[in-house]
C-alpha cells in the first residue's frame, strides 16, 4: 500500500486505531474510542486545562474531556458530524496552526489512526511547548519495532505508561453497542504520557 503523505484527500479518518484485518477495515479507518478511556486516565493524573484533541472524530474523547472541565479545541482530517474548531490534517500542522485558547501551556490527546501513530507522536511533540504533555492511547504493541525506538523511545521515552487492566473498546463507526454484541474488546491499549523536554525513564502503571 502507498505510504499516506498528508493532504484533505488522505482515505484516513482519525480517532481510529483498527483491530481488524484489512478486508474488515471502515474505508477511511474511523475506530472510535470508549470514553472510559478518558475517566480511568483522569483517575491517574490530571492534564493541563487546555487540551488540543487534533484527532477529534465524532468527539467522544473530546465531550468527556469537556464533560470534566477541560477546554477542548478540536480538529479532525474529516467532519463526523462533530462541532470541529477547526478541519486540519494534523500531520501538516504548523505553528501556525497551534491553538491560541489563551493558555501558553497546553497538552495533545487523541487516539490517532495507528498506522500513523509514530507520526503523530512525533508531530506533538514538535508543536507542544516545553513542559506540554502528549496523551496517546494506542497498543501496547506500540512498544516494539525498531524504528520507534530510534526515532521515539530512544530519544524521548514516555515519561508515563498507563496499561488498561480491562479491555477498551474502539468501535467501528462508533457503534459501540455493536462492538459489544459481537467482538468486543480484543486488543490491549495504554495511555502513553509524553512530556516536551523530559529525557528520563518511563514509569509503568495500570488503570
Amino acid at each position: 500500500m502507498k505510504d499516506w503523505t498528508g493532504g484533505s484527500g488522505s482515505v484516513w479518518s482519525t480517532n481510529g486505531a483498527s483491530n481488524h484485518a484489512a478486508g474488515e477495515r471502515e474505508p477511511n479507518d474511523y475506530y472510535a474510542t470508549d470514553p472510559t478511556a478518558i475517566d480511568k486516565l483522569l483517575a491517574a493524573e490530571r492534564p493541563h486545562p487546555f487540551i488540543w484533541e487534533c484527532a477529534a472524530g465524532g468527539g467522544h474523547l473530546a465531550n468527556r474531556l469537556k464533560e470534566h472541565g477541560f477546554k477542548v479545541y478540536a480538529s479532525d482530517i474529516l467532519d463526523r458530524g462533530y462541532p470541529l474548531d477547526v478541519k486540519l490534517d494534523f500531520l501538516t500542522a504548523t505553528w501556525f496552526d497551534i491553538p491560541r485558547g489563551g493558555a501558553a501551556l497546553f497538552d495533545i490527546l487523541t487516539n490517532p489512526p495507528y498506522k500513523y501513530a509514530k507520526e503523530f507522536v512525533l508531530k506533538a511533540l514538535e508543536l507542544l511547548p516545553e513542559g506540554g504533555r502528549c496523551y496517546m492511547f494506542l497498543k501496547l504493541t506500540f512498544l516494539e519495532g525498531k524504528a520507534r525506538r530510534r526515532e521515539i523511545f530512544d530519544r524521548t521515552p514516555p515519561r508515563r505508561l498507563y496499561v488498561f487492566s480491562d479491555r477498551m473498546l474502539c468501535a467501528k463507526n462508533g457503534d459501540f453497542e455493536k462492538m459489544r454484541e459481537t467482538t468486543g474488546g480484543a486488543v490491549a491499549y495504554g495511555w502513553y504520557v509524553w512530556e516536551r523536554g523530559y529525557r528520563g525513564e518511563t514509569v509503568i502503571k495500570w488503570i
